[in-house]
């Protein structure tokens, strides 16, 4: 439908990993945006859900590295369902 995000399961779990990162840190969007050198409207965009922006490989690497953790503890344990 028109209007609605083109997000993946999965896309929507890293996304959702993130936020809880970033609230359990005690960050501000601005400040994943500096772990990440970009701009603080990515980070707005990726977290809101009517928006298509999403993190990628270098991202999770990236925040992965500042927050001490695999970036394999960024995605599921399990494959996302596809609807």
């Amino acid at each position: 439908m028109a209007g609605e995000p083109n997000i993946s399961a999965i896309e929507q779990y890293v996304i959702d990993f993130v936020i809880k990162l970033r609230h359990k840190h005690k960050l501000r969007q601005e400040d994943i945006a500096i772990i990440l050198d970009v701009d603080r409207t990515f980070i707005t965009n990726v977290e809101n859900i009517e928006k298509p922006a999403k993190y990628n490989l270098s991202h999770i690497d990236k925040l992965a590295d500042h927050f001490h953790l695999s970036p394999k503890d960024f995605l599921p344990d399990k494959p996302q369902n596809y609807i």
